[in-house]
């Protein structure tokens, strides 16, 4: 509810640090873009708005509205990764504006122990208070019992020894404290769950995780901020826990590309309108080579992807200049339309028709090879894909594509589903050579025993022999005869008889 107060830039920032635990690298992945987009851009502004106050109403009438800091309205984990993010791009805030910032979160009631570590490990970085320890009192009491548990009672070692230095609680208070600790003890990898204040920075303390692509993949100088803050606020996660997990097919992905990536996937989760900077976005599928393409694609889901969002990313593809090659348009039709296609039991959603029309008019040739092709190829299809196809074949192909998937007909087995299809094609009228109408009468040929008694093969035949009369040579004549002849439908006399008009000077 308080993202309307901020502007473009800031807001692509917000709407990454609300996203879960890796919110912080995913918003250093937006600055990054923000700032090879815009050198001269400041976050200056962004911190202002976080420091404005805001009038909040009580959830009770008995209580007064009170004012706070617009940061502190925000949940905990944004302010977590708003103060990690913070810490990786000190060079580029004034200090003046991290201070009122630090100062504004000090008025929050009840601040989380991972929130109160940060704000203090910032301080610290900024020369503003390098007294105290990092962990507030609470949590140095806990893990001192949590190291007596570990190591034994009455035994001292270990862990024990980090905290040698402060007040030994009493056998009656430590047996107390015991008494509230809760713990959850798993195998290697996982990590001991503590209730109450400290029921928040069990899991938080470890590594900040990036979530780029449906894989961890953060180029080095990230990986280096993120494993220099997870030591400054006193993590003890394993090394081999700090390090992403870098396998997989983001790695076949350059930097840049994987930061457009991130930005394509919050732009498609976000139900916000897309402004034109985003769909500037799209135009990094220009940089990537085949192999790439089909890697982004299945980073960001495309074949699953809800229809109503169809619209406005066929939108954004076709916005960049110049057009994607073959093989990017290619590869981006088959993965975001053909499943949604082939898997169609009733009439194609408008968004979907939206969709496929508006990519078909601008990539007529991928279109043809990625989508229509294999339509065609299966061997299932019903009413619903072949209303599709005609609709592309009448108001989105030229002549030249129309005879293209016209031979693409010429490969497979018909159906009555195809000959529908078919039919569409040969009203459309496109330019067929001779060549290519004697390849079409001899599958009229091949395929006609088993439409003896199709009334749709029947008036594809009629068709061929009112509208394409001026193609049939005496050889196609006397081959259509025998085909006619085995006709067992009530169009048979009427299609001998428009044979028989067909005359040759």
């Amino acid at each position: 509810m308080f993202v309307s107060r901020f502007d473009g830039q800031s807001l692509l920032l917000v709407q990454s640090l609300l996203c879960g635990p890796s919110g912080a690298h995913k918003a250093l992945g937006v600055f990054h873009r923000q700032q090879r987009a815009n050198p001269d851009m400041s976050l200056t502004n962004f911190i202002e708005t976080l420091c404005q106050d805001e009038i909040t109403c009580p959830l009770t009438e008995d209580k007064p509205p009170t004012v706070k800091p617009l940061v502190c309205l925000f949940p905990t984990l944004f302010k977590q990764n708003l103060l990690s993010f913070i810490y990786l791009v000190p060079s580029v805030l004034p200090q003046t504006a991290v201070l009122h910032l630090l100062k504004c979160l000090g008025q929050d009631p009840h601040p989380s122990p991972w929130v109160t570590a940060l704000v203090k490990q910032i301080e610290r970085t900024l020369g503003a208070n390098n007294e105290g320890p990092l962990y507030t009192p609470l949590s140095s009491q806990r893990l001192k019992e949590l190291s007596q548990r570990l190591v034994g009672s009455g035994e001292t070692g270990g862990w024990a020894k980090c905290f040698s230095g402060q007040t030994v609680e009493s056998d009656s208070q430590r047996a107390s404290g015991s008494s509230e600790l809760g713990t959850q003890r798993k195998r290697k990898g996982s990590f001991v769950t503590l209730d109450s204040d400290g029921e928040e920075t069990g899991q938080q303390s470890k590594r900040i995780k990036m979530d780029v692509c449906g894989g961890e993949c953060l180029d080095a100088e990230e990986q280096s901020a993120k494993e220099e803050i997870s030591g400054g606020v006193g993590s003890d996660a394993p090394a081999e826990e700090v390090q992403p997990a870098l396998d997989g097919p983001c790695d076949a992905l350059p930097e840049h590309i994987k930061v457009c990536v991130l930005q394509i996937k919050e732009l498609l989760e976000s139900q916000t309108e897309w402004d034109q900077s985003s769909t500037e976005i799209f135009k990094v599928l220009n940089d990537c080579d085949p192999g790439q393409v089909e890697v982004l694609c299945s980073m960001l889901s495309l074949p699953d992807l809800p229809e109503q969002t169809l619209p406005k990313l066929c939108s954004s593809i076709l916005a960049p200049s110049p057009d994607f090659s073959y093989s990017t348009a290619a590869t981006l039709v088959k993965s975001l339309l053909l499943k949604k296609v082939l898997s169609l039991s009733e009439p194609a959603s408008r968004c979907l028709v939206t969709a496929v029309t508006s990519l078909c008019s601008r990539y007529p040739r991928p279109m043809c090879h990625a989508l229509i092709g294999p339509v065609l190829e299966e061997k299932n299809i019903g009413n619903p894909q072949a209303e599709l196809l005609n609709r592309l074949i009448e108001g989105c192909l030229d002549s030249h594509y129309r005879l293209l998937v016209l031979q693409m007909t010429f490969k497979i087995t018909w159906s009555e589903t195809v000959l529908s299809i078919i039919h569409s094609l040969l009203d459309s009228k496109p330019d067929l050579s001779e060549e290519v109408f004697t390849q079409f009468t001899e599958q009229l040929i091949s395929q006609s025993p088993q439409f003896t008694k199709s009334v749709k093969f029947a008036k594809m035949m009629l068709t061929v022999l009112t509208k394409y009369n001026s193609h049939v040579t005496a050889a196609h004549k006397h081959s259509l005869h025998g085909c006619l002849m085995l006709n067992e439908t009530f169009l048979k006399k009427s299609l001998q008889a428009a044979l028989k008009r067909i005359t040759h000077t």
